[in-house]
């Protein structure tokens, strides 16, 4: 019995406060090193704090070949479930760990060694996963590119990373749509200043490759002809991936992962937060272009000796909203994680959730959801529907796994509608006002973390180590500061109520934009929502409500808005001044969900917005732009 089992979470978070060291050397011991670490912690010559300096491991071997020479090689290691092709695919630890090595063997052929970057721009296929535990095995660094990014953002990350080879796919799929990748590959290589060596194309039936003899090579050929290769030892500081997030400055930050730490934070938290063991069927309904999609479908479940589940579909149109009932049910799913804004798109189809009838999700113990706020309408409703554990939990790209959460893995908590719960064992959470002082409960401010951070964390910024400080540790010393901003309540649990450029100030009182968009959703009439600050003369900034209707409700302008500005002034006050709401077709957001509220919030003040890379539709901005004028809400400008 772990100790995490016997130990109440008070305790357990206190003893990893108390001595993390002592804490996360125990956790160490769960993950097979080819050299045990005897240095837990201790700052490198820039100041970062670093996990198990001077053990050795490998990623690759921890994610499979442990697993295999366990005698556990038959059991299933990942299910590709693909709506969009008809295809259900399933590969045992052993045939993973084969095909694995097999193309670690020929990208060593290319050149590739230990500290080399590798670019991989594929969709949600098992070549993409095999790809990043192939470059792990030898230590290449690997630096995912979500699938169809626009060239030019393409071309900036080949520019900052300096891959030696690219890994690409002919194509990813969207429903029914066609997205083909190779055009979009040859014009980021044509801007690029950077030029790899070789490219490795995967042909999908979908859309065939139009080969360039001189620099393409044939995936299935090229791996067939290459011989495998053995896990690699590797430092626990070694850089095991870089992924890219959003910058203010518009350039994206190239976060770096190690392997050493990030394999013992995965292995815990698989344990001690989702609740699943060896044999347990984990699904993060995500992509692997995302940090969630790193963490939760390839490393975490694998490390866990879990199966995974690779999706590619959506939770709509592929084919109707019973889309994910359908594969929980069919592969007897324990444990599930995907964003709120799944749920929202399945409760606007089907209310009553009529299609979750047809399947038996007598397998799911758990149901998380992560990656926005998730907001306590959906919540009730999944709650409803499932009649399982709904946790909401809290992390982002720089942390790699969850800062907050409901430990599944310890006696669970009481939940709290609109709350991540409280921090996780190693975390130690803090709310701070902009002088740096520590607010107390209710009093809301900027979410930071005490240093040192946990395993698993940034250590650093892909070749721009003082943005990492300015970024991350500037404002707030000693403290990593997330730009979130929140407040814990008087059980000390923590509401994350959105980035802090999200608050807005109306008439010299700070407000949570987060706040209202939690009444606006819960009118028995609203399907999704966005509240943004809109430049007021007379106040600094007021509030405008953008209201998405259920399919089967039919509301008057004037009516829903007399009864939102009625439920604002009654939950907050006549402080709020919220007095308008717009009723639009559809909300603009990123392909991973997450609505682009500073964008809204630019084109209602008139001011000019770049049209994000990672925007899911940028016909929704026209479309939202027009309605926004009918309105009269935004002028003819």
């Amino acid at each position: 019995m772990g100790v995490e089992e016997i130990e109440t979470y008070a305790e357990t978070y206190a003893r990893s406060l108390r001595d993390p060291a002592g804490f996360w050397a125990s956790e160490a011991e769960r993950v097979p090193w080819f050299r045990a670490p005897t240095r837990m912690l201790e700052q490198d010559e820039q100041g970062v704090w670093r996990w198990f300096t001077d053990g050795e491991m490998n990623t690759a071997y921890v994610a499979l070949d442990q697993h295999v020479d366990a005698g556990r090689g038959d059991q299933l290691a990942l299910i590709y479930d693909s709506p969009v092709t008809s295809t259900i695919q399933r590969l045992s630890f052993r045939e993973l760990r084969d095909r694995t090595a097999r193309v670690a063997g020929g990208l060593r052929q290319l050149g590739v060694e230990k500290g080399d970057v590798v670019v991989i721009y594929m969709p949600m296929i098992p070549e993409t996963v095999i790809a990043m535990l192939a470059c792990a095995r030898i230590g290449a660094v690997h630096s995912v590119v979500f699938g169809g990014f626009a060239a030019n953002e393409l071309a900036m990350r080949i520019d900052d990373a300096k891959p030696r080879v690219i890994l690409a796919a002919s194509c990813g799929i969207e429903v029914q749509r066609i997205i083909p990748y190779q055009p979009l590959l040859n014009r980021a290589l044509e801007v690029a200043e950077h030029r790899p060596e070789h490219v490795v194309m995967f042909e999908r039936p979908q859309c065939p490759v139009e080969w360039l003899a001189d620099r393409d090579l044939e995936w299935l050929s090229w791996e067939q002809a290459s011989q495998p290769v053995e896990c690699v030892s590797l430092g626990a500081t070694d850089p095991l991936y870089i992924l890219y997030t959003s910058g203010t400055t518009g350039k994206p930050k190239g976060i770096v992962r190690d392997h050493g730490g990030h394999a013992v934070a995965l292995n815990y938290s698989m344990r001690a937060i989702y609740g699943v063991g060896p044999d347990d069927v984990f699904w993060a309904a995500s992509d692997v272009g995302w940090v969630v999609g790193h963490s939760y479908i390839v490393y975490g479940p694998l490390f866990a000796g879990c199966t995974t589940l690779l999706y590619e579909g959506k939770p709509v149109q592929t084919p109707d909203a019973g889309a994910f009932w359908r594969v929980l049910a069919e592969h007897r799913v324990n444990s599930f994680f995907v964003a709120p804004t799944a749920f929202r798109a399945i409760r606007k189809e089907d209310p009553d959730c009529t299609l979750r009838k047809q399947y038996d999700l007598s397998s799911l113990r758990y149901q998380f959801v992560a990656g926005e706020r998730l907001d306590p309408p959906t919540y009730l409703w999944l709650q409803e529907q499932l009649q399982v554990p709904i946790i909401d939990h809290w992390w982002q790209t720089e942390t790699g796994w969850p800062i907050c959460a409901n430990m599944a893995g310890l006696a669970l908590l009481e939940t709290k509608a609109g709350s991540c719960t409280l921090p996780v064992p190693g975390w130690d959470l803090k709310i701070l006002d902009e002088a740096g002082r520590e607010l107390g409960p209710g009093e809301e401010g900027a979410i930071v973390v005490k240093a040192p951070l946990p395993p698993g964390a940034l250590p650093t910024v892909w070749g721009d180590h003082q943005r990492y400080l300015a970024s991350y540790w500037d404002d707030y010393p000693g403290f990593y500061q997330t730009g979130d901003g929140g407040y814990r309540d008087e059980d000390g649990y923590v509401f994350v109520m959105g980035r802090t450029d999200d608050v807005i100030n109306v008439a010299g009182h700070r407000l949570s934009t987060g706040r209202m968009e939690e009444i606006v959703a819960a009118h028995e009439a609203v399907a999704e929502c966005a509240v943004v600050g809109r430049a007021d003369a007379e106040k600094g900034q007021v509030p405008l409500g953008l209201v998405i209707l259920k399919n089967d409700v039919k509301v008057g302008g004037r009516a829903l808005r007399d009864d939102l500005v009625s439920a604002v002034r009654q939950g907050i006050g006549p402080i709020a001044n919220f007095r308008e709401s717009v009723i639009v077709k559809r909300l603009p957001k990123t392909r991973s969900g997450k609505i682009l509220r500073k964008v809204i919030r630019n084109m209602v003040d008139g001011e000019r917005y770049q049209i994000p890379s990672t925007i899911d539709d940028p016909e929704i901005l026209s479309e939202l732009h027009q309605e926004l004028l009918d309105q009269g809400v935004i002028g003819d400008k």
